[in-house]
């Protein structure tokens, strides 16, 4: 006899945003990927204006620049933001017993590194270099590991508060602060002199279309 066919659940209107999200995302990702692979000359160019200027500002207002090396360094570093994640986790499998979601969330973050590694590996593009440096970072430039960090981690935070039913206020809390530390960080990289402009995009867009994808296959993991 013959099993009974289930049809399968129709997607909700937040999975179609996260598939559109997704598919988006990682077209802009893929562009930029490439643009900087082939180090097209535009773009280039375009990086290169931008760092000599941050540059000048960084060297011309130390003040400045000692806040945000210790923005970049503590309250914005990848370890902080991961740091933050395991708490997370912990929490939600202590407190609330959602081990899956709290699986989830740590595979997710530990997926992202890998692929910022991965594609720092991969594409091997040197960082800016000047004769009287602010700061110094290691590994390639492309793409930047804070700004990947940042925006997982506190894209993921923003889709579990909504997830769990917060409050207006605290949702939009947080979504200024998330706002603030994303930008924040992407700021300090290009201030400091460590990274291009596109290496921070391209970690905005990288860590954004893992959002996508991670709030897509946890959707269908439940479903």
């Amino acid at each position: 006899m013959r099993a009974p066919h289930v049809p399968a659940p129709p997607r909700s209107s937040g999975d179609r945003a996260a598939v559109r999200a997704a598919l988006v995302l990682g077209g802009c990702s893929v562009l930029l990927l490439t643009l900087v692979a082939v180090r097209w000359g535009p773009l280039v160019g375009a990086d290169g204006d931008v760092a000599r200027a941050t540059h000048r500002w960084a060297v011309g207002e130390p003040g400045i620049t000692r806040v945000l090396r210790i923005l970049t360094d503590w309250v914005w570093d990848p370890v902080t933001m991961r740091l933050v994640c395991a708490a997370v986790a912990v929490w939600l499998a202590g407190r609330r017993g959602e081990w899956g979601t709290a699986v989830w969330l740590g595979a997710t973050c530990a997926l992202a590194a890998l692929l910022q590694q991965g594609l720092k590996s991969a594409v091997d593009r040197p960082r800016p270099v000047w004769p009287d440096p602010v700061d110094s970072a290691r590994f390639a430039a492309f793409p930047s590991g804070h700004a990947l960090t940042a925006t997982v981690v506190c894209g993921l935070l923003l889709w579990l508060l909504r997830r769990h039913g917060a409050g207006p206020v605290l949702r939009r809390t947080a979504l200024a602060v998330a706002l603030v530390s994303v930008v924040g960080v992407g700021f300090t990289r290009i201030w400091l002199g460590v990274h291009w402009l596109t290496d921070v995009v391209g970690g905005w867009l990288l860590g954004a279309w893992v959002v996508a994808l991670a709030v897509l296959a946890r959707g269908r993991w439940r479903t």
